[in-house]
């Protein structure tokens, strides 16, 4: 049975198929976008307008999000959270991607044992070792410091599973060269496998960066001290407290937005092309 229909006015003709898959795709991102287009509404709306069921604000206005900088420290807590990301996800990258190279290319006894207990750490999720894993951070005095906010977060196993698989399909014709010349296996990953990797790396960093921005438990419970507070943890202090005006949520909640945002459009052409070097083939 064609998918196909004959357009009466041009005489072309149309996949319907390829119709309704593109209809569902805007459905859907309508959807997504939906609530980010609320977000921003509500961030430069007076409050009056904030009672309204509106999506274009009828008096717009920057108060809100000068208001949020007034009421709270809250440049302090955008710049703990991004010195945290940036270092952790710094420490990720590098330290992970090297692990996943020695894992993928070095044999060594025990390499698949010991690939299945970093592994099998993704099992764990961070409420079952929230604990434990303050115990040992306060036993160590890191506690209510950047390196009880860092250091914990920033040696984990998706890194490691992640670039490993990216390298166990890397095609080794591309390190015979290193070979010939006599490069041993540190110099072969930074001259030639990290420059090739580049693209899978951008993808890792946006996806570290995101989900150590966005990250609230952990240090919700090694930061008391409110200096330390990141991003996250002071948008629910303040909504604790201005709960009832919604304007200046939604400011707060853009302006926590806005770094995530640009660095998904600088970096989403080396998103793209990571999804089509996952395919490569040794």
């Amino acid at each position: 049975m064609s998918t196909t229909a004959e357009l009466p006015c041009s005489g072309g003709r149309l996949d319907v198929g390829k119709a309704v898959r593109l209809a569902l795709a805007t459905v859907l991102a309508l959807v997504q976008l939906f609530p980010l287009l609320w977000m921003v509404s509500g961030a430069f709306k007076s409050t009056e307008d904030a009672r309204g069921a509106s999506l274009i604000p009828q008096h717009p206005t920057f108060h809100n999000i000068t208001e949020v900088f007034t009421r709270i420290p809250y440049a302090k807590y955008l710049f703990n959270s991004l010195l945290t990301s940036v270092i952790v996800t710094l420490l990720l990258v590098f330290f992970g991607s090297m692990a996943a190279y020695a894992l993928a290319r070095l044999k060594f006894r025990g390499r698949e044992p010991l690939f299945a207990v970093i592994f099998s750490t993704l099992m764990v999720a961070m409420p079952v070792i929230l604990v434990p894993l303050f115990m040992v951070v306060a036993k160590v005095g890191l506690v209510n410091s950047y390196a009880g906010l860092i250091l914990p977060v920033a040696f984990t196993a998706f890194p490691i599973f992640l670039m490993r698989q990216f390298y166990l399909q890397f095609p080794r014709e591309l390190e015979e060269a290193a070979d010939l010349d006599g490069c041993g296996y540190l110099r072969r990953f930074v001259t030639i496998v990290l420059p090739l990797s580049r693209s899978m790396l951008a993808a890792l960093a946006v996806t570290t960066f995101l989900s150590t921005w966005n990250s609230f438990l952990w240090p919700l419970t090694v930061a008391k001290d409110s200096d330390l507070w990141v991003v996250q943890v002071g948008m629910s202090q303040f909504q604790n407290q201005y709960g009832g005006d919604w304007s200046l949520i939604m400011a707060g909640s853009l302006v926590a937005a806005v770094p995530t945002l640009l660095l998904f459009l600088v970096l989403q052409r080396q998103i793209v092309e990571s999804v089509k070097a996952s395919g490569l083939k040794g």
